[in-house]
Formats: C-alpha cells, structure tokens, sequence
C-alpha cells in the first residue's frame, strides 16, 4: 500500500514535480548553511519582486514570479512547501481538466474569446477607451 501524502493522495498519484521537489530538498538540507541562506535571501526577493509585479500598472507576470520565489523558500521552509504543494496539485488537476475537453468544448471557448476582444476592440473605438494609462 501506497504512503499517504499531507493532502490525501497516494505518493503514485502525485505529480513529479512534487516529488523531484521533494529530492532537492534532501539534497538542499546538506548544503552549508551560508548557501541555505543565500537560497532563503534570493526566495525572498524574487517574492518581494512578484509582490510589486502584481500591483496595478505594472506589466509583467507577478503571480508566476511569487510561485517561483516560494519554490526556493520551500527547500527550506516547511509552510512554503505546503503551499506550493497546494498550487502544483491544482495546477496538475486543471491541466487534466483542459486536457479532456471535447472539440466543441474548445471551439466554443476560442469563439467567446474571439467575440470578447472584439467587443472590447469596438467599445474602445467608439466610446474612445485609452488602451494604455494615462497619468
């Protein structure tokens, strides 16, 4: 029988990247500590630099650069690693999701999509939408 992970599944269901995260921190946890700190520091500001990407005008990918700094925080932090263990197994069960859409399913989403931008594209038109900011 299989061992039960802190969510509930079966170490065969979880997905590899848990487990190779799992790998690096046993090998993390052997470094010197003046590397273990180093990781914590550059964790930490790749989270500070997510955190100010995530604020309202400013372009760039915050959330997916705060996933990348709990990744590093995870070696060493049990709470970061429970979290982002949290963010992989949804990441994992919404690509199975998207993975079995039907044609049709995907067609019909490409058509709202499609029928979105234009919409936003004539209301810029018409009613004179900034399509950047002005300050």
């Amino acid at each position: 029988m299989a061992a039960e992970n802190r969510i509930g599944e079966s170490e065969d269901d979880r997905p590899e990247l848990l487990i190779k995260l799992q790998e690096r921190k046993i090998r993390h946890k052997q470094r010197h500590i003046v590397h273990r700190a180093a990781v914590v520091v550059a964790g930490v500001l790749i989270v500070c630099v997510g955190i100010v990407l995530t604020l309202p005008g400013v372009p760039g990918p915050g959330i997916v650069t705060i996933i990348l700094g709990v990744g590093f925080l995870a070696l060493e932090f049990d709470r970061a690693e429970r979290w982002l263990e949290r963010v992989i197994i949804w990441g994992d069960r919404t690509a199975a999701r998207a993975e079995q859409t039907t044609t049709r399913q995907r067609v019909v989403a490409g058509i709202a999509t499609a029928a979105a931008i234009a919409a936003f594209a004539v209301a810029a038109l018409l009613w004179d939408i900034p399509l950047m900011p002005v300050l």
